[in-house]
């Protein structure tokens, strides 16, 4: 009998809530989830009029920088105006050193719709979400070298071990030298540290440096031994954590790997489940169709 034979009984519609049910509970909460987690963002005080050669502007490098963002991790790009004598829109995006391109693409594009509720009308706007950064303005920002704070957050002090103390300089020193190499983006760990560094594409190594000593300067004076700590400038940031793997866009709580185990876990019982489940419903419906055709008989 051919699935598609008109006698073919259809699936219970009531059926259908149940296994979307299942299914959203049978997908494992992934961390992918905190790559879009907010961070910060920030609009210009001058607005556009709407429907202007401006908007088109801003809407054009925004539109760019999403269809870049699925072929790069980092790209600028500058639109002018329809008159030689306005002054051209300038963006740039880039995303975190080691998010894979289906990762990257997703956040620039989720970065650039928050942008549009954030700051509409807005001249000038920049976000930064854990995994991706986005910026576009009509002021001349790339290649500039900007150190102002944006974000600081200490986690609680634990008045670290001697021993805790020179784990946690270890991966700042790392985060600041990179044994030497340059390097944009940075990471590393010491024990149960683990810290992450990284200065936006357009600087040079020079004013990279820079930027991110001026950073992971300020974590350590201005954070002590904190649990975890993170500082973000207009051109960089640093952070670093204890114990575990901190969700910058959360509240300040731990993120246990132990958690990350029973997640993964919990999501393999409840696909097991959802597998039986599934085949029982199978089964039973088979059963009615072959026994539907036995009576028709």
């Amino acid at each position: 009998m051919s699935l598609f034979s008109p006698h073919f009984p259809s699936l219970p519609l009531l059926l259908l809530p149940l296994l979307l049910l299942i299914i959203s509970f049978a997908t494992p909460s992934s961390s992918a989830s905190s790559v879009v987690a907010f961070i910060f963002g920030g609009c210009s005080r001058a607005k556009f009029t709407p429907a202007s050669a401006y908007e088109s502007a801003v809407n054009s490098v925004l539109t760019s920088i999403v269809n870049a963002a699925m072929f790069s991790s980092y790209n600028n790009l500058t639109v002018p105006l329809s008159s030689s004598q306005d002054t051209p829109i300038y963006g740039l995006f880039q995303c975190r050193g080691d998010l894979a391109a289906a990762d990257c693409s997703r956040c620039v594009g989720q970065a650039v719709s928050q942008l549009g509720t954030l700051c509409p009308d807005s001249t000038g706007g920049a976000l930064q979400l854990d995994g991706c950064f986005v910026k576009y303005d009509n002021s001349k920002f790339l290649g500039v070298e900007d150190k102002t704070l944006v974000l600081r957050k200490c986690g609680p002090s634990l008045g670290f071990t001697s021993d805790e103390l020179t784990r946690r300089d270890a991966v700042l020193v790392y985060l600041e030298t990179s044994d030497g190499m340059y390097k944009t983006f940075r990471t590393t760990s010491s024990g149960d540290f683990q810290g992450v560094a990284q200065c936006v594409g357009d600087l040079s190594a020079t004013e990279c440096q820079d930027c991110l000593s001026n950073a992971i300067g300020r974590l350590r004076v201005e954070c002590g031994p904190a649990q975890w700590a993170q500082v973000y400038l207009a051109k960089c940031y640093a952070r670093y954590s204890k114990g575990g793997d901190y969700s910058p866009g959360g509240n300040g709580e731990h993120k246990n790997k132990n958690d990350d185990e029973l997640q993964k876990t919990l999501a393999i019982i409840v696909g097991l489940i959802a597998g039986v489940a599934l085949l029982i419903i199978f089964i039973s419906f088979l059963t009615k169709l072959f026994k539907k055709d036995r009576d028709g008989k």
